[in-house]
């Protein structure tokens, strides 16, 4: 699998990479058995860029992931994992519901000061039981998560303090490289207005559908060499189921406008003998300033067909039938998981 820069690090991820949310226990249960099956098809798949999250499994999926590449050899892969929430032990009955099916006994709190990401990187070190992470994320900063106040306070946190201690753990080669990983737009042009950072892991936002990071969010990732590793291609199903019913846009059933527009992708993509998931997959590595197009699932045989998908030929004037029929900034759904 060919693989791309990360900005302006040596270090290169793989054009598909694994996300772990689901082997956390995301929505349903994820035993250890179907998560090494999982991780086992990734790797035959020549996947070498891995993601995870204190949150996902609330540690189960660091513990997984890092069990899974123990025995791999170092310079074999590409890791990454996040900060801003800082784990503690509660008792099995105070365990709060996250959406995650049988996590780890803990809670979360955030916090994006200098204290809290040193500690948080010592931590996922723990769990991992690996000698290197490569990326660190700040998860899940921005007003989509916190709400307008709250965020002003944690944004605060990172710009004070926080892109310190990330900056000090690159520079002394604890990592190798960081930024953010969010589903807003907003949060980065924010921070990207203040500070140089690698990489952003964008969830939902620059997809065949969704082109909320294409006016600004781009333009000032290609003047700061920020790379975009996107997540969330499909947005939520409607990508890949197409626009049946129940369909989900952003984790809430979509809307007839969102449906609509799915509708007349998915007749672009007969027309072209395609399922309408290939150009669905494949598009955000059509722009260079896309490293990466992250995956996630528990079942060995999703990955396969997800993979099965990049093999499809896309043009670029197959990508441009499709523009007429984008969205651009839609209206978050409330309830929304997190990226």
């Amino acid at each position: 699998m060919q693989t791309r820069k990360i900005g302006g690090t040596d270090l290169a991820v793989t054009e598909y990479s694994f996300g772990t949310a689901a082997l956390g226990g995301l929505y349903r249960e994820c035993t250890r058995e179907a998560a090494m099956a999982t991780l086992d098809a990734a790797w035959a798949a020549g996947i070498r860029y891995f993601d995870t999250a204190p949150y996902y499994g609330l540690g189960l999926a660091e513990r997984r992931v890092g069990d899974f590449l123990r025995d791999k050899p170092r310079e074999s892969f590409v890791l990454s994992t996040k900060v801003g929430r800082l784990l503690h032990p509660v008792s099995e009955d105070k365990v709060p519901d996250y959406s995650y099916v049988k996590p780890l006994n803990f809670d979360v709190t955030y916090d994006y000061g200098y204290d809290a990401i040193m500690r948080s990187a010592e931590f996922s070190y723990a769990r991992l039981g690996l000698n290197r992470i490569d990326i660190l994320y700040v998860h899940d900063i921005g007003g989509y998560t916190h709400g307008t106040a709250k965020n002003a306070v944690y944004l605060r946190q990172l710009m004070d303090s926080g892109l310190k201690a990330l900056e000090e753990l690159k520079s002394s080669g604890v990592i190798s490289a960081y930024g953010l990983g969010v589903n807003e737009v907003p949060v980065c042009l924010d921070v990207m207005r203040h500070a140089d950072i690698d990489c952003i892991l964008l969830a939902g936002r620059y997809t065949l559908l969704d082109r909320s990071a294409v006016a600004e969010l781009l333009p000032l990732c290609e003047k700061k060499r920020t790379s975009l590793i996107v997540g969330g291609v499909f947005n939520s199903g409607i990508l890949a189921t197409g626009p049946v019913e129940g369909a989900h846009f952003d984790y809430m059933p979509a809307t007839e406008e969102v449906r609509t527009k799915v509708a007349a992708m998915e007749r672009i993509a007969r027309e072209r003998g395609m399922p309408l998931a290939a150009p669905s997959l494949q598009f955000p590595l059509a722009n260079p300033q896309v490293a990466s197009v992250l995956l996630g699932t528990a079942k060995p045989s999703s990955l396969e067909r997800n993979m099965e998908l990049t093999r499809w030929k896309v043009t670029k004037e197959a990508f441009a039938a499709f523009e007429p029929y984008t969205l651009v900034a839609p209206e978050l759904g409330a309830e929304a998981v997190r990226a």
